[in-house]
């Protein structure tokens, strides 16, 4: 059953990167979330460059997140993600939900990106 389930996604996560890809005006922001963690990367797809990294692993966060819960976490790590990309100069990018249904964790990262200013 869990292999399945992956599978599927795994097969979602293709059909989206066949039309979903990061330019140097608009690169992509990617999703990773496994069973206590969730991981958000801006990447250029032209340069096969990461221009920005944040998770819920990241110095500046991981002190502050004890006690929240994981959909808390994803809000925090969108917020950091986004401030980083703005600080970049990055202001319009492409979300690449990675295969996983839009809702929950990945829904509340997305919103917070939106909310810091991150046009997508």
């Amino acid at each position: 059953m869990k292999r399945d389930k992956i599978v599927l996604r795994l097969k979602r996560k293709k059909s989206i990167r066949k039309k979903v890809n990061g330019t140097t005006e608009r690169p992509r922001l990617t999703v990773f979330k496994s069973s206590g963690h969730i991981y958000a990367q801006v990447i250029n797809d032209e340069l096969g460059v990461t221009l920005v990294t944040a998770s819920t692993l990241s110095k500046s966060l991981k002190e502050n997140l004890n006690g929240k819960t994981k959909t808390e976490k994803a809000v925090a790590v969108g917020a950091l993600v986004a401030e980083l990309a703005l600080q970049n100069g990055i202001t319009s990018v492409v979300y690449d939900r990675n295969g996983y249904p839009y809702h929950g964790r990945v829904k509340a990262l997305a919103d917070a990106a939106r909310e810091k200013g991150l046009n997508f």
